[in-house]
């Protein structure tokens, strides 16, 4: 199994506790995570260790479904979750790091087991700049929604 690992950061004008509600705030994941919705299926709102997420990424036939349990809880700094999932496998970890009092540094991280053995690993390189891309994507969207929470509520 090949495992790569992908970290992608985004500066965010908003303190890091305005941030982090938002990067934990699972089932408001899909309002800007890309193409994604995401529940809670066990652990309440699923902000401890053990809790279990489940997300869908993609539309109809293309979609991936992408079971998680939480295994760190560091509010408010760090989560991973372990990706358990028959094509998602590995851990994805969010940091959130206060750059000042008033601006946050996310750091989204995948270290993903490249599924399909020796031909995930010829087509990771392929694949690699378009998931990149969604991540970035993602977590502009991100800090966007953070700045107008802090702007609109003074957090």
């Amino acid at each position: 199994m090949t495992r790569v690992e992908l970290t992608v950061p985004v500066e965010v004008a908003a303190p890091a506790d305005v941030v982090w509600r938002r990067v934990t705030d699972w089932e408001r994941q899909g309002d800007w995570m890309l193409g994604t919705r995401v529940a809670v299926t066990s652990g309440g709102d699923g902000r401890r260790p053990g809790a279990t997420l489940e997300a869908v990424t993609g539309v109809g036939p293309l979609a991936v479904t992408d079971r998680m349990e939480i295994v760190e809880w560091a509010p408010p700094r760090r989560c991973v979750v372990r990706h358990l999932g028959r094509v998602v496998r590995g851990e994805g970890v969010f940091e959130v790091v206060a750059v000042s009092p008033q601006t946050a540094r996310v750091l989204w991280s995948e270290l993903l087991d490249l599924p399909l053995g020796r031909l995930g690993a010829l087509g990771w390189p392929a694949v690699r700049p378009a998931f990149r891309a969604g991540v970035a994507y993602s977590l502009r969207r991100l800090a966007r929604q953070c700045e107008h929470e802090h702007r609109a509520h003074g957090d």
